[in-house]
């Protein structure tokens, strides 16, 4: 009921160190020729070399250190950055050209209120130019002139036929 058990711990690169056991006449030869353990070994080596690469890079989890660290945006940030970019950029142009816009709706408005302004003005020039050129004002500012070369005519006007 006795029974021996054995434990052996191998470590990655080393030769495996034989244990001595209670039977000094018993001896397993391996099986195993050297080249074999070797290309074991660098396969072991190689799957270990990969998955400390892989550990470096995220595993696409993200937690939430890290959003709160800023490396989920910061890793948005770069990989959409030229989208980003453009976005700006459509912005900025558009804000620019509502802004010149308005500045050109303003104008117009301005210069419309100058043309209503214009009109006004022509129109009362026009009607004080109306009121003194009639014959009863005229005829007052001869009087009130004294000046006696011009005068009311008596005879009516001729009338010349052409043929």
């Amino acid at each position: 009921m006795n029974d021996d058990i054995e434990m052996t711990i191998e470590v990655a690169g080393e030769e495996p160190k034989a244990e001595p056991t209670n039977d000094a006449t018993e001896k397993k030869p391996k099986k195993e020729p050297k080249a074999e353990a070797d290309k074991e070994l660098t396969t072991l080596e190689k799957i270990k070399r990969q998955a400390s690469e892989d550990d470096a890079t995220t595993t696409g989890t993200k937690r939430f250190r890290d959003i709160l660290g800023g490396e989920y945006l910061w890793a948005l940030v770069q990989h959409h950055l030229w989208l980003i970019m453009l976005i700006v950029l459509l912005t900025t142009s558009y804000v620019a050209v509502r802004y010149q816009c308005q500045q050109d709706a303003l104008d117009i408005s301005k210069l419309e209120s100058d043309l209503v302004d214009a009109k006004f003005q022509a129109l009362s020039s026009s009607s004080n130019l109306t009121r003194m050129c009639r014959q009863s004002n005229v005829l007052n500012m001869l009087k009130e002139n004294n000046d006696s070369t011009l005068h009311i005519s008596q005879r009516p006007p001729y009338i010349i036929e052409v043929p």
